[in-house]
């Protein structure tokens, strides 16, 4: 932890990321480890990892190109061998048409479609090893203010102290405040939903399968921990989001068990529950002077795909890529030009895959008859189409 005089003594970084979230500490090591000198800036440490607790409600789901940048970083078999939840199938069905598609590692050439990891333990496990990169962990540490100079950007912090780097990284989240301060506007819209989310057993196991049906009310998936359990994932109006919420356990495993069409069987027992809202959220822009965003600071999107964090993942690996082709080259790595390249490949990915995501959650909220068996029909056709089905995993993939 580095002390307030030596904030004060420090040259210009290269880079200063703020936000040390999954993706922020992700960023940071990616960044030092390419060579850049780099301090992360956080209000609050994470709280510490053990084998021992509970597992963490908030999951995420690891596609393999989130696990090569983890693994080229030097922290996936710590994560993996910590607690991860592999899963080699996923199933997807409609609940009002009962059209279905499979998706099957195997299929693809693959061992495994992904893993489900707590979002705790790969933010701890990022955040330990920033230390031995060489990354400066300023925490807590709160931006205040930020300003554009000729050769750097200056943060003011909120304990009257300033740092300055060539160039900051903001993953400070989908409210962001280093967005608003740099002026770049956002869009989209409230989806008027809350995830509920739980970890469940089950009468059968999981099989190694993420299972997620769809129904009016939104998506249900449950995903393949490793302890055997299932952590549910549902998406429901607000009021009925409160509604599940308020339910004693009981009730709770029972209209869970009719919303998941007991493909597991019987709910046995469940974790406590909690909820957050879904938004889509897209920033008008992923670059100003000395400047850029990514992870939710950038690009917020419904869970239905469980993408977030695998954008957010992908936002690193092509920030450090187009940052490190710079400098080698002999430019500088905080250009304009340079940045824009960032932003322009990166939002419109972002872009491209947040619209799709809205556009399944449209189609799934229909509930007209006619437009229930076009979807039916249109889901059984794709189920048939190898090749599209291929790609479809590939991008889900990162590939």
């Amino acid at each position: 932890m580095s002390a307030v005089p030596e904030r004060r003594r420090a040259p210009a970084l290269d880079v200063a990321v703020v936000g040390g979230g999954m993706v922020g500490a992700a960023a940071a090591l990616a960044l030092a480890k390419a060579g850049f000198a780099t301090a992360l800036l956080e209000a609050r440490a994470p709280q510490p990892w053990n084998v021992a607790d509970e597992v963490d409600l908030r999951v995420v789901g690891l596609a393999p190109s989130s696990i090569a940048l983890l693994d080229d970083l030097d922290v996936w078999t710590s994560i993996r061998e910590s607690r991860s939840g592999p899963y080699a199938h996923m199933h997807v069905w409609d609940g009002e048409s009962g059209a279905a598609i499979d998706f099957d590692a195997a299929a693809e050439g693959r061992d495994l479609l992904g893993h489900i990891v707590e979002n705790n333990l790969v933010q701890w496990t990022l955040w330990q090893a920033l230390e031995t990169a060489g990354v400066r962990r300023l925490c807590p540490a709160e931006v205040r203010g930020i300003e554009e100079r000729e050769d750097r950007a200056m943060l003011e912090l909120a304990d009257g102290e300033s740092l300055s780097a060539r160039l900051v990284v903001a993953a400070d989240g989908a409210a962001s405040p280093l967005r608003g301060m740099v002026g770049i506007a956002t869009r989209g819209r409230d989806y008027a939903q809350r995830a509920v989310v739980a970890h469940v057993a089950t009468e059968r196991g999981h099989g190694q399968t993420a299972w997620q049906r769809f129904l009016p009310t939104g998506p249900l998936a449950l995903l393949p921990l490793a302890d055997g359990r299932s952590s549910i994932v549902w998406s429901l109006p607000d009021d009925e989001a409160r509604r599940v919420l308020a339910l004693s356990d009981e009730d709770f495993m029972r209209e869970l068990g009719v919303a998941s069409d007991f493909r597991l069987g019987r709910i046995v027992s469940t974790t406590k529950r909690a909820a957050f809202p879904l938004r889509l959220q897209l920033a008008g822009n992923y670059q100003a002077e000395r400047f850029v965003l990514l992870g939710d600071a950038a690009h917020a999107v419904h869970p239905l795909a469980g993408q977030g964090v695998n954008l957010g993942l992908r936002d690193v690996a092509e920030l450090r890529d187009v940052l490190a082709e710079a400098r080698a080259a002999g430019r500088d790595f905080s250009a304009p030009h340079v940045l824009r390249r960032y932003a322009r490949r990166r939002r419109s990915a972002d872009t491209l895959d947040a619209r799709g995501f809205d556009a399944l959650a449209r189609i799934y909220a229909w509930q007209a008859p006619p437009l229930v068996v076009a979807r039916g029909l249109g889901v059984r056709l794709l189920d048939r189409l190898a090749p599209l089905k291929r790609r479809l995993a590939e991008h889900a993939a990162g590939f």
